[in-house]
């Protein structure tokens, strides 16, 4: 099953993801991006993503539209090995924009004491 979990740090919208991105489960990711107004950027954190199927990338590939054609970046954060090697042998780590949260977070990262990790990151 699949958990989405929202973190707003200002205009970015960061979507804690756990579990399976795949057929049947993926509407509440859907829902979430769909649900979101007011943001420049919607990032998907993957670091507690344990699957990916073709259904999954498919859904990504089309939020990511919906984001992009109203001006709103759509990145992936926290690619774990794994679904890194799926976007791979698809081509789509071409497609996809892939952050640490470091470059993402500039501002943040220079604060003093601030985490990038820890703001930004839902693992």
């Amino acid at each position: 099953m699949l958990k989405v979990h929202t973190q707003n740090i200002g205009t970015v919208a960061v979507l804690c993801l756990q579990g399976r991105i795949v057929n049947g489960e993926t509407e509440i990711l859907r829902d979430a991006v769909h649900s979101l107004s007011e943001v420049s950027a919607v990032i998907l954190d993957l670091a507690r993503v344990t699957t990916v199927d073709a259904h999954g990338l498919g859904v990504m590939l089309e939020l990511r539209e919906h984001a992009e054609s109203k001006g709103i970046r759509f990145e992936l954060m926290n690619v774990t090995k794994w679904v890194s090697r799926v976007l791979e042998i698809t081509r789509l780590d071409s497609v996809f924009r892939i952050t640490s949260g470091v470059e993402f977070f500039p501002a943040v990262s220079r604060g003093p004491r601030a985490s990038v990790a820890t703001l930004a990151s839902c693992a």
